[in-house]
C-alpha cells in the first residue's frame, strides 16, 4: 500500500495525478490536508484535536498539515504500515533550500523518521503546470523504490522541468543548490493607516552549482536528490571536540 498526500491540498490537480498514476502499482490512499498547506514546513499540530473526512474510498482530507497527515496515517489510522509514501504533487520546484520551508518535502521526511520509505514530487512552474510527466516518473520511481527500499534514514527529493515527457532531456542524481532570495517581505499600510507586513517567497536566482538539482531542472532534466535526517557537520563537529575538550569547558564553568 502507498500513502499519498502533499501540501496543496486534498483538492489539487497534482495529488489527484500522482494517485491515479500510483494506482497502477498498487492500492493507494491519500490522506492531505483539506486545504493548501504550503510552507509550513514540519509543523505537528498539538494544541487542538484533528479531523479526518472521507472524501471517497481511500481518499480522506484532515484538517491539519502534511506532516500532520502522515503521522496520524502511519501512527493511528492505517490498519497497516504502508510500504511507501509518496508526496505531490508539489505546484512549484523545491529546490535548494527550499527543502526547509516545504511542506511536501517535510511529509517524506516524517514518513522518514517513522521507518517508511520516502520521495517528494514537484513541478518547477508558476502557472500552466504539466502534471503528466512527473505523474508518470512518480510511478517508475516508486516501483523503483518498492524493489530496491533506501537505506535507513534517507529520502529522495524529485524535481522536474515543466515539460512534457518528450522535452525532459533525462534524469540527474543531484546535490542540494542554494537559491538567492531577494527581499521576501513586503511592508506596507493598509486602508485604516495600520502598518502590516506580507511575507512572500522571492527566489532571483540560484548560485552555479556544478550537479545541483537546481541546475539539473533549469536544463531540462528531472532531478532526484537524496537527503538524509542526520542534519551534524561532522567537520565542524571534529575540530570543535579537538580544540575544545570536553573537560576544559567545564572547568571555565566551575571556575
Amino acid at each position: 500500500m502507498i500513502l499519498v498526500t502533499n501540501d496543496d491540498g486534498i483538492s489539487s490537480e497534482g495529488l489527484l495525478a500522482l494517485a491515479d498514476a500510483l494506482a497502477q502499482i498498487g492500492r493507494v490512499v491519500v490522506v492531505a490536508p483539506d486545504r493548501e498547506k504550503s510552507a509550513v514546513s514540519h509543523a505537528l499540530t498539538l494544541h487542538r484535536p484533528l479531523r479526518l473526512t472521507e472524501v471517497r474510498r481511500d481518499f480522506y482530507s484532515l484538517d491539519g498539515t502534511p506532516t500532520d497527515c502522515v503521522n496520524l496515517a502511519i501512527n493511528g489510522f492505517l490498519d497497516e504500515k504502508p510500504a511507501l509514501v509518496v508526496s505531490g504533487i508539489n505546484k512549484g520546484g523545491n529546490l535548494g533550500e527550499d527543502i526547509f520551508y516545504s511542506g511536501t518535502v517535510a511529509a517524506a521526511r516524517e514518513a522518514t523518521l517513522l521507518k517508511v520509505p520516502a520521495v517528494a514530487v514537484s513541478v518547477e512552474a508558476r502557472e500552466n503546470f504539466i502534471f503528466d510527466a512527473a505523474a508518470g516518473f512518480a510511478r517508475l520511481f516508486a516501483a523503483y523504490l518498492l524493489e530496491n527500499p533506501p537505506e535507513p534514514n534517507v529520502f529522495f527529493n524529485v524535481n522536474l522541468p515543466n515539460l512534457p515527457a518528450s522535452e525532459i532531456k533525462g534524469v540527474r542524481i543531484t546535490r542540494q543548490g542554494k537559491r538567492i532570495y531577494g527581499e521576501a517581505v513586503v511592508r506596507k499600510v493598509d486602508p485604516r493607516g495600520r502598518e502590516y507586513f506580507w511575507i512572500g517567497t522571492s527566489a532571483s536566482g540560484f548560485e552555479p552549482i556544478e550537479g545541483s538539482d537546481i541546475e539539473a531542472v533549469y536544463q531540462g532534466y528531472i532531478s532526484i536528490t537524496p537527503l538524509h535526517l542526520d542534519m551534524t557537520h561532522y567537520p565542524t563537529l571534529e575540530r570543535m571536540a579537538d580544540a575544545m575538550p570536553e573537560g576544559e569547558w567545564l572547568d571555565a564553568l566551575t571556575r
